[in-house]
């Protein structure tokens, strides 16, 4: 079960970076919302960094960047769905980050 969760990361935190730009992009073509934008767009590129650092140097390195990303993230949107108590998509996103740093967490502890 370990090894799978260890095999499955980077392609999670690929995802994961994917989905997050494709939010930020989505945030500005509805509500013409440049920091959503600007945002997803850095945080996305910071992910795929960690990806690419994951398979090509260190997957620690990678995985444990990612972990530290997932929670920053974790935080903001969680506070953003404090703010506005909508769950689309601050509430879904604060979901998608708790999963992900836990599993980058446990992908990191093997």
């Amino acid at each position: 079960m370990l090894f799978l969760i260890v095999a499955i990361a980077p392609w999670v935190l690929l995802l994961y970076a994917v989905l997050v730009i494709a939010g930020g992009v989505m945030g500005y073509v509805k509500a013409r919302s440049k920091p959503s934008l600007i945002s997803g767009l850095i945080s996305g590129a910071a992910l795929l960094i960690a990806w690419w650092i994951a398979l090509r140097n260190s997957y620690s390195a990678g995985i444990g960047l990612a972990v530290c990303l997932a929670i920053a993230l974790l935080i903001v949107f969680g506070l953003r769905f404090r703010k506005t108590n909508k769950f689309m998509p601050a509430g879904l996103m604060a979901i998608v980050s708790l999963f992900c740093a836990v599993l980058f967490g446990i992908a990191l502890a093997v």
